[in-house]
């Protein structure tokens, strides 16, 4: 066969005349649908390596009715947690042959349904989404009636029927607490990038965002177990960047009993606050201890090593994406699948030695 010249793009007509069969055939082989014999295939693949033809991919997903693509959503990019699972989803989608398209939210719900609608816009041939409200579900409910499977990671929804795969992330911060309580501590303050619909929390509080209630449901189980008072002004909201977390330290430093060990939310919070007590020099663990709920490398190299939540995140991807590939093949949806973390016990925890107070 000779090479086609020009520089113009390859198409499936180029691909057609140079293998010798017709143009449905060659598209038929090209897309992996409908009936073609083994000779015009092989002769129309010999032709586009030839060619160096590009099949396109929306023309074949609307012949075939699958774009070999995952529509992957979540809450935030920056955060490495998700990075973590992302990798994870990608390199199992990558084993079966399929593209990830990702889409971030920004944990904002308006974000999310339209990211939603775009994924489906582009054919994916099925969704992950890490939900940013539990019960502001209808877009999720609808991409699943549509057709194209659903599987949530990370967090949940208040309805049920679809796959989920999550932490169990309550446990675990119930047993961190527990090792801040063993330790001494009784005013052990939560920091976490939600933000409020309310002004100020209360025990109880429906927080909207599975993987935080979680959380907080641990921290109050640990203190209630051990007879300690559940203290609202020590669950602190919206620390969204470093000076809103050095806001938040700054307000609860000047209460008549600060808090003794501080537990951040994620890792991106716990870098902020760390960054926070050093600016105001405040020593870890004399001044006050810090446990964080998501462990990362760093977390090693910062003096002291900081005591983590280590979270498998990478396979928590890796379920998801598995899962989602089973619903893709017709499995039925409604499981639930949990992943447990530990606890990784470092230097960044110590007795307290008395209320804090800001240097100076």
């Amino acid at each position: 066969m000779a090479r086609r010249q020009g520089t113009g793009e390859v198409t499936i007509s180029d691909v057609a005349r140079l293998a010798g069969v017709s143009k449905a055939q060659a598209a038929r082989a090209m897309g992996g649908y409908g009936s073609v014999s083994s000779e015009v295939k092989q002769r129309a693949m010999q032709a586009a390596q030839e060619l160096g033809y590009r099949p396109n991919a929306l023309a074949r997903s609307i012949n075939t009715g699958k774009s070999q693509s995952l529509g992957v959503v979540v809450g935030d990019v920056e955060n490495p947690y998700f990075g973590l699972v992302t990798r994870g989803i990608s390199d199992v989608a990558r084993r079966h042959g399929y593209d990830v398209v990702l889409a971030n939210t920004g944990e904002s719900l308006a974000d999310e349904e339209k990211a939603v609608k775009m994924l489906l816009d582009k054919r994916v041939d099925g969704l992950l989404i890490c939900p940013t409200s539990r019960t502001s579900h209808g877009h999720i409910l609808d991409a699943e009636r549509s057709g194209r499977p659903v599987v949530l990671f990370d967090r949940d929804i208040s309805a049920s029927g679809l796959d989920m795969v999550q932490m169990r992330i309550a446990e675990a911060t119930r047993e961190a607490v527990q090792g801040l309580i063993d330790a001494g501590h009784r005013r052990i303050a939560y920091i976490s990038t939600l933000k409020l619909a309310t002004n100020g929390f209360a025990p109880g509080q429906d927080l909207d965002l599975s993987t935080v209630s979680q959380r907080v449901d641990g921290i109050c189980r640990a203190l209630e177990d051990s007879q300690i008072e559940v203290d609202p002004v020590l669950f602190q909201f919206g620390a969204s960047d470093r000076q809103s977390v050095d806001g938040i330290l700054g307000e609860m430093l000047e209460l008549e009993e600060p808090p003794t060990a501080l537990v951040a939310s994620d890792s991106l919070v716990a870098l902020d606050l760390l960054l926070s007590l050093k600016g105001r020099g405040l020593r870890i663990p004399h001044d006050v201890s810090v446990v964080m709920l998501d462990d990362q490398p760093w977390a090693e190299l910062v003096e002291p090593p900081v005591t983590a939540v280590r979270q498998p995140a990478y396979d928590l991807g890796e379920q998801a994406a598995t899962a989602l590939f089973e619903r893709i093949d017709g499995a039925e949806g409604g499981r639930e699948i949990w992943l447990t973390p530990h606890i990784v016990t470092r230097g960044s925890v110590g007795q307290p030695l008395g209320h804090v107070r800001q240097p100076g």
